[in-house]
């Protein structure tokens, strides 16, 4: 079936039916509801992958002409400045710079995620508040790591507190164990989900008993848990998700979008044979290839990836034939 047949935009009036339905006509999600949030981030978000120039230059042009394709899929918003947007590799103003693009071409129904964590609190800080100047609807802010030994909870806690305390504008949690080889603990999210301006979390770690044990533990809070990959990202909606930030979209936003429809209708059978087929893909852009081969992806969906910075090196025609592969077989290429 073709995918315009089964798209369904991802706003809150469809679950909120779903919600006022009898037990028994519940088909979709069952999580109790909880408070209503403040800021809806249910929904699927692609992380930008900036584009830059065979000089490496920051390509606008080129950034808004991924833009105008954006449009025409039903996502809920856009995250710029994540790990897919290369962001330790962008220079303070090009971050700014990229966000201001980004928000001028966006329409003010979608929301904008902007990654604004550096390594000290009072960077972090400074950054949010000018992301906030910029437009940006809330801010994603990773784990500082270059210390990681003495990233203790308590330490965590009270970087975040200090960093939602002074943010104009609501801040979500970003764990990304892979990048940053420092999980976000349990106790300090179930901590932070209860400050009113930090709003939910992005884990991007695959535990699904964690996603599962976070979404039960704050039911009551005004918090939001979005998966951080597409790989689980029908497992994160079984266990009560919102939504999720994930790299393919950059590449498969209508598929994404698709599922994302399809668990919320109750469909299971026909999510998770669509899941089966994002897996492979997924793995490919992220674990396996990173950046260099989800930006050779964009190429081939009619979107323009070009060079990462360096040291991010391209992929060899080994690796390319071999991302290819993982396209084709599952029927995407």
């Amino acid at each position: 079936m073709a995918l315009s047949t089964r798209l369904a935009s991802p706003l809150r009036p469809a679950l909120a039916a779903l919600c006022r339905a009898a037990p028994g006509q519940q088909r979709g999600l069952s999580t109790p509801p909880g408070p209503e949030p403040t800021l809806d981030l249910g929904g699927i978000f692609p992380p930008l992958a900036t584009p830059f120039s065979a000089l490496q230059e920051v390509d606008y042009a080129q950034l808004e002409a991924n833009l105008r394709r954006y449009a025409s899929i039903p996502f809920r918003g856009l995250v710029v400045l994540g790990s897919t947007g290369e962001y330790p590799y962008l220079a303070p103003h090009e971050r700014l710079e990229v966000l201001s693009c980004v928000r001028r071409a966006l329409p003010r129904d979608r929301l904008l995620l902007a990654g604004s964590g550096c390594e000290s609190t009072q960077a972090t800080v400074e950054l949010t508040v000018s992301m906030a100047e910029a437009g940006a609807d809330a801010a994603l802010v990773v784990t500082p790591c270059y210390y990681r030994g003495a990233m203790s909870s308590a330490a965590l806690v009270r970087h975040y507190t200090e960093v939602a305390e002074a943010s104009p504008i609501p801040v979500v949690l970003y764990s990304v164990p892979a990048n940053t080889g420092l999980e976000l603990p349990l106790e300090a999210v179930l901590t932070l989900a209860q400050h009113p301006n930090v709003i939910g979390i992005k884990d991007s770690g695959g535990d699904i008993t964690r996603i599962g044990l976070i979404v039960h533990k704050t039911r009551q809070e005004d918090f939001q848990v979005l998966a951080g990959s597409a790989g689980f990202l029908l497992a994160s909606y079984a266990v009560g998700a919102s939504g999720g930030v994930c790299a393919l979209a950059n590449v498969l936003g209508a598929p994404l979008c698709q599922l994302e429809s399809l668990c919320r209708q109750g469909c299971w059978q026909e999510a998770r044979e669509l899941q089966h087929r994002l897996i492979e893909p997924n793995a490919a852009v992220t674990r396996r290839f990173g950046i260099p081969g989800l930006k050779q992806a964009m190429e081939w969906f009619g979107y323009y990836g070009g060079p990462c910075r360096a040291p991010l090196a391209p992929l060899s025609p080994a690796q390319v034939e071999e991302l290819r592969g993982a396209f084709s077989s599952t029927g995407w290429l």
